[in-house]
C-alpha cells in the first residue's frame, strides 16, 4: 500500500520498535518508546487500544527518521522541554 492512500497505519509500541529497527530508522524498545509518548509532547498522538497503546506509523516514522539521539546525556542538569 502506498504511503498516501488509506488511513492510518496503526501499530502497537512493539511493533512500531519492530518496525523503526527494520527499515533501519532507528533501534529502540517498546518500554523506551513508551517513555518518549510520555515525556516528548511532540510524540505523534496515541491511541489505547485494549491494554495496549498504539501510534500511527506514518507519524510515528518521520518523528523517530528526524530525532536527535542523546545516548549518555545526562538529563538532570537542563530544565525540561515545556
Amino acid at each position: 500500500m502506498a504511503d498516501d492512500e488509506g488511513g492510518p497505519d496503526m501499530v502497537s509500541f512493539r511493533e512500531l520498535a519492530a518496525r523503526l529497527s527494520r527499515d533501519g530508522v532507528a533501534t529502540l524498545t517498546h518500554q523506551r518508546i513508551s517513555q518518549l509518548s510520555r515525556d516528548d509532547p511532540a510524540f505523534p498522538p496515541v491511541v489505547t487500544i485494549g491494554r495496549a497503546k498504539a501510534v500511527d506509523y506514518r507519524l510515528a516514522r518521520p518523528y523517530f527518521a528526524g530525532r536527535k539521539s542523546r545516548q549518555g546525556q545526562r538529563t538532570d542538569l537542563y530544565p525540561r522541554p515545556e
